[in-house]
């Protein structure tokens, strides 16, 4: 495997461990404290990490560069206004 090969990985597993991370301690955080706006972040913020990392990767198999593209945009737009929604509600 090349090393930029390497190197993408390595930065895909650091953004999943750090987004992923995130939601945990927001889902820790709903779980302690009932407060209902923060599971509209837990939810936010599990958009945007999947559209901005499980999806790219999930939707390489089709041909349609344009539909992938359009579908990652979607889930980081969804977790955007939701997170929206989220700080609204607090």
């Amino acid at each position: 495997m090349e090393e930029s090969g390497i190197t993408e990985y390595i930065l895909l597993a650091a953004h999943l461990i750090v987004g992923f991370l995130l939601v945990f301690f927001a889902a820790k955080a709903f779980k302690r404290t009932k407060y209902q706006p923060m599971i509209l972040l837990v939810i936010g913020f599990t958009l945007l990490v999947l559209g901005e990392t499980v999806m790219e990767y999930a939707l390489a198999f089709l041909q349609n560069e344009n539909l992938q593209k359009i579908i990652e945009e979607g889930f980081e737009i969804a977790g955007f206004v939701v997170l929206i929604i989220a700080v609204k509600k607090s």
